[in-house]
């Protein structure tokens, strides 16, 4: 076959176009230290890169958004766990020095104001976000834990649910001693004696310890239903009577309509001249009695619920605070549901459940919000209620957990629910030390200003009278001290438990630390493993381009200087 110079020079060409291309493609790979450019260059590498990248890519998003995303959860609730730690143990420390020390005027002052500070401080710790998201509040992230401000027209019906476990002794005490502001009014209550249907009196204090249920907030609207079981015995109460009574003669009396305290057989009582009693309108209470009925509706004896609105309703009425064995009274301003010793007895020995279904309006700050505790129905606008459960219909707490994912197929909660650490029985137990406190505080600056009574001019020649008014109220001292102590004695106990209950989330969210942190290690290894896989997938050595580059541009060269000589040769050597 002949050979013409036109074949010769079109492979030289071809040739040095051949070893460019390869220099070129050497030098590309030089400057990206990558095997391939395009995935055709070798599907298998592309491949595998894609595989290797898309790994890496969620890797990548675990370890430096979701984990550090859910440490910045966890060091928020351990810095309110903390916080609320310190506080809880400050309120033991003023329990335990109130209660183990002969306090002073002052010290009760301090004890007073200190209480309400770290209550309101408590539950502040509660609304504690992350970036804008509350962490102790379940699925609404949006919305706080507590009631940012006095609310007096929020609404709720709320179910509450207790066994006979939460029922526990607590101590009433009546009477209150006004002090006289003249002389007349120093001997008025001396001539009227004890006798509290007469003005001014000298009040008797008195202490009546009862069982009792505590509801979770007080200012209660009223109760819609209540229920208790044990074994066999169901017994409800709900559409209660409203009644008047009244504390006359000695006992309690009902009242008509035109304020005539009535007999027990009904008949209007008359005074001594045979005309009707007519009671002035402070001395008549309003109530509400209810009666138990079993499951089949039947009344059953003995079983009433009468509801107050105020402890002072409830001593006007009886004339001291006292409810009958078999009977049950409601305090609505404190929430106290009072039990009788015989319903007391037959709902401890038997075990029993008590459910009370009960409407609240109006809530100040701090209180916390009944959406996040208890199956409620917000019905502020009437139009709109908003239901919330809280329990499913067998009485299991329904979690709203947030999990992130921190891992493949492996996810962690991120958020705490405040049910689980705290609730209103550490607001209520510090209300009534402030409420005990106070009242002691009272209690003495009354004995202070009948001493001080006893020291003027005017009152030299009615010692005996002042004294009896200053035996009055030293009593009513004595007894704010006891229940005082009582009450700071018993703090020390409760605050102990809330603080256990504390430490059970610190060692949660401990456990929840820990298993993070490993993942996290975990996930640092795994990003370094594939971060190599890929690399050896994609990468070539600078050393071994170079070598290939220099060989590339060698050939290149050589074809360039072989393509001149042949480019030399013509017919016309060959002649």
């Amino acid at each position: 076959m002949r050979v013409t110079n036109n074949m010769m020079i079109n492979n030289t060409t071809k040739n040095i176009n051949g070893n460019k291309a390869n220099q070129t493609y050497l030098n590309n790979q030089m400057t990206t230290q990558k095997k391939i450019l395009r995935p055709s260059e070798n599907p298998i590498i592309a491949i595998r890169a894609l595989r290797l990248r898309s790994t890496l890519s969620q890797l990548n998003q675990y370890y430096e958004k979701n984990i550090p995303d859910v440490e910045a959860w966890y060091k928020m609730a351990d810095t309110a766990f903390y916080n609320m730690n310190k506080i809880l143990t400050d309120c033991q420390t003023k329990c335990n020095y109130g209660n183990n020390t002969t306090i002073t005027a002052d010290d009760r002052k301090t004890i007073l104001e200190s209480l309400t500070a770290l209550r309101t401080q408590l539950y502040s710790e509660g609304n504690t976000d992350n970036a804008g998201r509350s962490v102790f509040t379940g699925y609404r992230t949006n919305s706080t834990l507590t009631f940012m401000e006095d609310d007096p027209e929020e609404s709720y019906d709320i179910t509450q649910s207790f066994t006979y476990e939460d029922i526990s002794e607590f101590k009433y005490y009546s009477g209150n001693v006004e002090v006289p502001q003249t002389l007349q009014e120093v001997l008025d209550g001396i001539a009227n004696g004890s006798d509290r249907t007469k003005s001014p009196y000298i009040s008797d204090t008195t202490e009546t310890a009862y069982d009792r249920i505590r509801l979770a907030y007080d200012g209660i609207n009223d109760i819609a239903s209540l229920n208790y079981k044990y074994g066999t015995t169901d017994v409800t109460f709900t559409g209660g009577t409203e009644e008047k009574v009244a504390y006359y003669d000695g006992k309690l009396r009902q009242v008509n309509a035109n304020g005539n305290p009535l007999d027990d057989t009904g008949a209007v009582i008359n005074d001594n001249d045979g005309n009707p009693v007519v009671l002035d309108n402070s001395a008549i209470v309003t109530r509400t009695v209810y009666q138990g009925v079993d499951a089949g509706g039947v009344p059953v004896a003995g079983a009433t619920l009468a509801v107050y609105d105020t402890e002072v309703n409830w001593e006007a009425a009886m004339g001291t605070k006292i409810v009958g064995d078999g009977e049950m009274v409601f305090i609505k301003n404190t929430g106290d549901l009072v039990l009788g010793s015989d319903v007391s007895n037959a709902l401890k020995s038997g075990r029993a459940d008590i459910q009370i279904d009960y409407d609240k309006t109006g809530f100040t700050k701090g209180e916390l919000r009944p959406e996040y505790y208890y199956n409620c129905t917000c019905k502020t606008d009437p139009d709109h209620p908003v239901e919330n459960i809280r329990y499913d219909e067998n009485g299991k707490k329904v979690y709203e957990d947030i999990n992130f994912n921190i891992g493949v197929n492996q996810s962690i909660t991120v958020n705490f629910q405040a049910d689980d650490f705290f609730d209103m029985s550490i607001y209520q137990d510090v209300t009534e030390l402030m409420n005990a406190t106070d009242k002691a505080i009272k209690a003495h600056d009354k004995v202070a200003k009948l001493e001080e009574m006893q020291r003027e001019a005017k009152y030299v020649d009615h010692q005996d009278e002042i004294q009896k008014w200053l035996d009055a109220a030293r009593k009513e001292a004595d007894y704010a001290d006891e229940n005082l102590g009582n009450q700071l004695s018993a703090g020390v106990g409760k605050f102990s438990k809330y603080l256990k209950k504390l430490n059970v989330m610190y060692t949660e969210i401990g456990s929840r630390g820990q298993q993070l942190e490993m993942t996290k290690n975990r996930l640092e290894n795994q990003q370094l493993a594939v971060e190599e896989l890929k690399s050896t997938n994609e990468d070539r050595e600078l050393s071994d381009i170079i070598i290939d580059y220099t060989a590339a541009y060698n050939a290149y060269q050589a074809s360039l200087m072989a393509a001149s000589k042949i480019e030399k040769q013509t017919l016309l050597n060959y002649i």
